[in-house]
């Protein structure tokens, strides 16, 4: 049976950042516990020293599996940081070996992101025979996210929950980066799998924007990478209708370039909006095209956004609301979060912000503290009415409950 511990912290030295959070998540937990094949899951931003962090991690935890990836923030117990040096993880202890696993890989991109996942996926079931969930951490930077979810589905099939997010940096779009161990790879992807039949995971997940204007229709697109909307260079015109230069860099562009898709009927209500959304990431300067994070084909249609603050409010509630239910009778024993990270700093003040965080975290936290990691990431993995799917802007929960 895992058992889960949480700490976050601002601490600017980054090997005093990672011992501190060691400390505070283990504490009374006995010193022997520092010696256990743990895992340590990892999300900083991007001004800490990655090598400090992960060899102070390494010295005090030495048989510790250490995961883990960038952000533009992190959400603890203790609430949001965005920070340059703000740094947070979650421990997972097992009773017994074998209740996790992981997998990994270098160089994920939008054309090789089945075959990836689909690697990644037999190595951690071949070595976790029991996973019953898939946490996945990936690069934020030219994934085709959708394409990385057949990959994981080809090999536990459909039905086997998967959640998790695409690793940030601070806005610019630029790099971003994810840890295994010592390791740091920047267009890379980790698969943990967990394998504690006590444990389900129960999923939330929701956004506030609606479709304004008129849908603009991709005529010319390969995969994930879309080369003209109504028949023109697809970046230009969407910096056109936006009133923004052609050479604007994607990543500044995050918070108001969102576009929409229509999803199916089906996915309406529980959704609590038709649409889901995209970011680009991505922009090749020599033909003015973009990359979506999923494929694209001829023929969709897309819209601008803009957020609707009474609708990201009213909707969030609804949604922590089926959350809390669906959890009646079962005990929370850690909660994972991914969160757009437009929609941290970039578009909401401190004051809106901490009202926001609140509102996700008190109804898991009547019965005192409860084990937190989220981060403010480029993408979040959620299931959504029974499928596995990728999402933007969206707040993302991912409650792990156990039957008491």
């Amino acid at each position: 049976m895992l058992r889960f511990y949480s700490a976050s912290n601002g601490v600017v030295n980054s090997e005093k950042a990672m011992l501190s959070c060691l400390e505070s998540a283990l504490a009374g937990q006995g010193a022997g516990i520092y010696d256990k094949e743990l895992l340590i899951v990892i999300h900083t931003t991007v001004g800490h020293d990655f090598p400090a962090l992960l060899a102070a991690a390494r010295e005090r935890c030495p048989q510790a599996t250490a995961v883990g990836c960038t952000c533009a923030g992190i959400i603890g117990e203790e609430g949001a940081n965005e920070n340059m040096r703000a740094l947070g993880i979650m421990v997972a202890e097992p009773e017994r070996s074998g209740e996790f696993g992981i997998a990994f890989c270098d160089n994920i991109r939008g054309y090789n992101s089945y075959q990836k996942a689909r690697e990644m996926a037999e190595a951690l079931k071949a070595g976790t025979p029991g996973v019953n969930m898939v946490h996945i951490l990936a690069s934020g930077i030219d994934i085709a996210a959708d394409r990385a979810l057949e990959g994981v589905a080809d090999v536990f099939g459909p039905a086997m929950p998967v959640f998790g997010g695409t690793s940030s940096d601070n806005m610019r779009a630029i790099s971003t980066y994810q840890f295994v161990n010592c390791r740091i790879l920047e267009r890379g992807a980790i698969m943990i799998g967990y394998a504690d039949p006590s444990l389900s995971v129960e999923m939330g997940v929701h956004h506030g924007s609606i479709p304004v204007g008129r849908p603009f229709t991709v005529t010319r697109s390969k995969a994930n990478q879309v080369f003209e909307l109504d028949g023109q260079p697809a970046w230009r015109l969407l910096m056109e209708k936006l009133s923004l230069p052609e050479n604007s860099h994607p990543g500044p562009c995050i918070p108001v370039a969102g576009l929409a898709e229509l999803l199916p009927e089906e996915y309406h209500e529980v959704y609590d909006n038709r649409y889901i959304l995209r970011v680009i990431v991505k922009v090749d300067e020599e033909d003015s095209s973009f990359y979506m994070p999923v494929d694209c084909p001829e023929g969709a249609q897309l819209w601008l956004t803009q957020r609707d603050e009474n609708l990201i409010f009213s909707g969030l509630e609804r949604m922590m609301g089926r959350l809390a239910r669906r959890i009646e009778g079962r005990k929370a024993a850690a909660v994972f979060h991914t969160d757009c990270a437009a929609r941290g700093r970039a578009m909401f003040n401190k004051i809106v912000k901490d009202e926001i965080i609140e509102k996700m975290q008190s109804p898991l936290m009547k019965e005192g503290p409860l084990p937190w990691l989220g981060m403010y990431g480029f993408g979040e993995f959620t299931t959504l009415n029974g499928k596995n799917l990728f999402h933007n802007y969206t707040t993302s929960i991912y409650v792990l409950a156990r039957k008491e």
